[in-house]
């Protein structure tokens, strides 16, 4: 019987050991991370007082002919690629004049030559629009489309014309843009919350803040031009509150108080250290005292 000997053994055992160590040292595979064909974009924007945010796949024309073909006239679109693009406002708005309440919902849309669908659905986690069921719809609007003069070549979605009560949500893509009006409600959540504050006990309230929001919303200028004036008794130096208080009385019709304030500011404003501040006031209140004149 053959038996191997002891020097045998030994390398065997040394050869084992070394082979499991340098399996045991070997380094694990990288974890590749390959380029998203519609790579995942979030907007957010501020309306007024309400949030709005945008979560979407963007996909790419390259080279292909998009509305009509890729995504074809009168046919459910997720409005983007991968999962239904989702949108939350977090108060109630107006969609091109329709009610939506605040909330979570899936953005789907049927694309047409010149005039589009646009739904708001909620949120159910959707890939694609596979799954799209139209009794499910929360709000369906219409809108017309606008051709650009250049091709977009990734989708976009933006919310542009951002004012305090509105703003427009578009689609872009290709050489298509379809905007869709968003209205806010921005007087019913905020008066209530002004009316609070000012009632509350304390010094520190919103004083300009709260006028100048009565004025540019028409609100009642009497109490805009007396929470000014608490503003202007606090900082007298303010040169700038004084040339507003100028516009709430304009608006009120006393043309010789408005320019008084006027005239008031310019002074403050003349005398001033900031030159980017005293360029701009000495500016405003001139056009103001041209107005009144």
């Amino acid at each position: 019987m053959y038996f191997p000997s002891l020097r045998l053994l030994l390398a065997a055992t040394c050869l084992f050991s070394v082979t499991a160590g340098l399996s045991a040292q070997a380094p694990a595979a990288p974890k590749l991370e390959f380029p998203a064909a519609s790579p995942t974009a979030t907007l957010k924007q501020r309306v007024g007082v309400t949030d709005i945010e945008i979560t979407y796949a963007r996909p790419s024309m390259k080279g292909r002919e998009v509305f009509g073909q890729l995504e074809p006239y009168g046919a459910v679109w997720r409005t983007g690629a991968n999962n239904a693009t989702r949108i939350i406002f977090s108060t109630d708005v107006k969609i091109q004049g329709s009610a939506l309440a605040a909330g979570t919902y899936e953005l789907f849309s049927i694309p047409g030559p010149s005039e589009w669908t646009v739904i708001f659905q909620k949120a159910g986690k959707q890939w694609g629009a596979y799954a799209y069921k139209p009794e499910n719809d929360t709000l369906r609007i219409k809108t017309q489309s606008v051709a650009l003069a250049a091709p977009v070549e990734t989708l976009t979605l933006d919310l542009n014309d951002v004012r305090d009560t509105s703003a427009t949500l578009n689609i872009i893509w290709a050489k298509t843009r379809v905007p869709v009006k968003i209205d806010v409600d921005v007087v019913s959540v905020l008066v209530p919350q002004i009316e609070a504050a000012m009632a509350a006990a304390g010094d520190k309230k919103p004083y300009a803040q709260a006028a100048m929001f009565y004025l540019d919303n028409h609100l009642d200028l009497k109490k805009a031009a007396q929470w000014m004036d608490a503003a202007i008794a606090a900082q007298p130096e303010l040169f700038y509150l004084v040339y507003r208080k100028g516009l709430i009385l304009e608006k009120m019709g006393d043309k010789a108080g408005a320019l008084a304030a006027a005239k008031a500011s310019l002074v403050g404003a003349e005398k001033s250290t900031m030159p980017a501040l005293k360029d701009e006031y000495v500016r405003r209140n001139q056009e103001l005292i041209a107005r009144l004149k």
